[in-house]
């Protein structure tokens, strides 16, 4: 059914999930899989007391990308998958899937929800939410 699968992952647990839930899928339909990893989060850097955020951010993001696009990338290898990593630097992440997606050609988006209700979901917005409304490309939320 799905030729090319995006699964965007941040890392957490219920990422991890749903990176698992696009590749058994992305095995079943044999499609392409790209998998994308997005944060721009310097706030993080500065709660921890960390001098100079901004100087270190590209150096942790990059680290922090090729950590969880490696585990991602040896997850594919183990459903027996090949696939394409993609850091989207530089975008909020919901616009970097969105634009990832269509690049790309996907035609389906695989990623979780945190389920956020209520007030921690308007102050923190939901890239889930973003996605959704925005893009074209059918997505899958793992929650």
């Amino acid at each position: 059914m799905y030729k090319h699968i995006l699964i965007a992952t941040d890392g957490s647990a219920l990422a991890n999930q749903a990176v698992e839930h696009g590749l058994a899928l992305a095995k079943q339909d044999k499609a392409r899989v790209t998998e994308l990893w997005s944060a721009t989060d310097i706030a993080h850097e500065v709660r921890q007391g960390r001098p100079d955020p901004v100087g270190r951010y590209e150096e942790v993001e990059a680290a922090a990308a090729k950590k969880i696009l490696d585990w991602a990338a040896q997850r594919a290898t183990a459903h027996g998958l090949s696939c394409d990593l993609v850091h989207v630097k530089d975008q909020h992440p919901a616009e970097g899937i969105i634009v990832t997606a269509n690049d790309k050609g996907c035609d389906l988006i695989v990623m979780a929800s945190h389920g956020r209700r209520g007030v921690s979901r308007l102050m923190l917005g939901s890239k889930a939410y973003e996605v959704l409304s925005h893009c074209k490309v059918p997505a899958l939320i793992v929650r």
